[in-house]
């Protein structure tokens, strides 16, 4: 009797060996969907699921296209279920994992009448809430393995172009409240259904698995290490993307407000609001409704040394000068080019208004790694994983936003705007941005593609064990 008793609690939808099962078993892809496919996907989920999965249009894009949010589940009103959780993909549409994570999600839901009960909730999904963004990043999206296509194609908005970064935000010297069409539809859907968890679909790129949290939750740190360990992807222990902040477990950080992140950058000596930020996130925007919000960062490839904390040969205070020094140089020479093409451009295209915004950021990010470099407390030696993390950013920056800027160049040459002078810049450029691929190349050499699948099943899992946290009250 108390075996069966035991082999019911370990299947019982929610436990932890449930949710790794679950996480084990994401559908095989080798690419991700462009916003057509994604779309038609979820609007054939609706088709063949009606009643069960409804859907209503929460907002248009600013170039006229519809942004629609799908629902299942129990409502509260039903008297099973108070619940409510909030998926959103394309936050940053870069990061394209979330696509087949929340279809994956939509139709598990819809197929699996004990998952849907066992969770008790009713969920609201968005499959992309910047199609506009999305769409400039579909030529990579059917080779996502090649980095240098990936890097050649890439497209990320400006800050204040960003939906996850236009929120309202007045802090000190800071104001922002231009806010998009489409940050409007995600303030809507986040209004309308009061999240007690919203998920933002976010991924990185090279490493390992972190993750963001709003709050503490201790009860939720061992599944969230558990879900990549069992599908084979390391825990990212290197240099925090956000170095502010300190983990509460190997991997995962709680996020406070932006006004923290504020006042470290000018305890820096770093200015915290340049000309061309962003607003707030929608996760701070979710706080009002108590909600927690659960962000997990997978990268398209693991490197060996991504959970590595044995100390290397190298102080961290070198480290981060050193890397800070490569990363302020580039952004110079980004910037010069940009200076000298400028006067010859006729096109304001997404990718130059891009390039103008975080070509600045390529060498503000240098001097804040300078400047970190001087804390006392980076006085000791640098770990494995904070080496391959730092000489990551600088690959990361160097191949984003060289390539972008090389883009907006070559937009001009492809529409026979371009005059000789910005011709030859593109020449110039495109052997520098050579050379940063080359030497990206070398490091690379460590790393390994992840398949999609296991990103897919690492994101998915992670989402099943905040609602099934959540469900039990701890």
């Amino acid at each position: 009797m108390h075996h069966s008793a035991a082999v019911r609690r370990s299947t019982e939808v929610g436990s932890p060996e449930d949710i790794l099962r679950r996480a084990a078993s994401a559908p095989d892809h080798s690419n991700f969907p462009t916003v057509d496919e994604l779309v038609a996907g979820f609007d054939a989920l609706e088709a063949a699921h009606p009643g069960l999965i409804t859907s209503q249009r929460i907002g248009t894009s600013r170039l006229g296209e519809p942004i629609r949010m799908y629902s299942i589940g129990a409502d509260a009103t039903d008297g099973i279920s108070t619940l409510s959780h909030l998926v959103v993909g394309g936050v940053h549409p870069n990061e394209p994992i979330g696509a087949w994570t929340a279809t994956h999600l939509l139709q598990q839901l819809a197929e699996d009448a004990g998952l849907r009960e066992g969770l008790g909730a009713r969920w609201h999904i968005i499959p992309c809430i910047d199609p506009d963004g999305a769409r400039l990043n579909e030529a990579w999206f059917k080779r996502p393995g090649e980095r240098s296509h990936y890097a050649r194609n890439f497209y990320r908005p400006a800050p204040d172009e960003q939906v996850e970064w236009t929120f309202p935000f007045a802090y000190k010297r800071a104001y922002f409240d231009r806010v998009l069409p489409e940050t409007q539809a995600l303030m809507r859907a986040i209004d309308s259904t009061r999240p007690d968890l919203y998920v933002a679909l976010h991924n990185g790129e090279m490493g390992g698995v972190y993750y963001y949290l709003t709050r503490e939750e201790p009860g939720l740190y061992e599944m969230l290490h558990r879900i990549p360990a069992h599908l084979g992807v390391p825990l990212d222990k290197g240099e925090p993307e956000s170095a502010h902040l300190e983990p509460v477990a190997p991997a995962i950080f709680v996020t406070g407000p932006l006004e923290e992140v504020y006042d470290w950058l000018e305890s820096l000596g770093v200015d915290p609001f340049p000309p061309g930020s962003g607003g707030d996130a929608s996760s701070s925007y979710a706080r009002r409704y108590g909600t927690l919000s659960l962000i997990a960062e997978l990268p398209y490839w693991k490197h060996r040394d991504a959970d590595d904390t044995s100390p290397v040969d190298e102080s961290y205070a070198s480290l981060l000068a050193r890397t800070g020094a490569v990363l302020r140089d580039a952004g110079h020479q980004l910037a010069e080019v940009l200076e000298q093409a400028s006067p010859e451009l006729t096109l304001d295209t997404p990718m130059l208004r891009a390039s103008r915004a975080f070509v600045p950021m390529v060498a503000a990010t240098g001097l804040t790694n300078i400047a970190r470099g001087e804390q006392p407390e980076t006085a000791r030696p640098a770990t494995a994983a904070e080496r391959a993390g730092c000489l990551e950013t600088v690959h990361m920056y160097r191949l984003r936003y060289g390539g972008m800027l090389l883009r907006a160049l070559s937009a001009e040459c492809a529409a026979g705007t371009a005059t000789h002078t910005l011709r030859r810049l593109v020449d110039e450029l495109e052997m520098l941005y050579s050379e940063w691929l080359a030497d990206a190349a070398v490091d690379d050499a460590d790393a390994e593609v992840i398949p999609v699948s296991t990103l897919v099943g690492v994101q998915y899992g992670a989402i099943l064990a905040a609602a099934a946290h959540l469900a039990a009250g701890v």
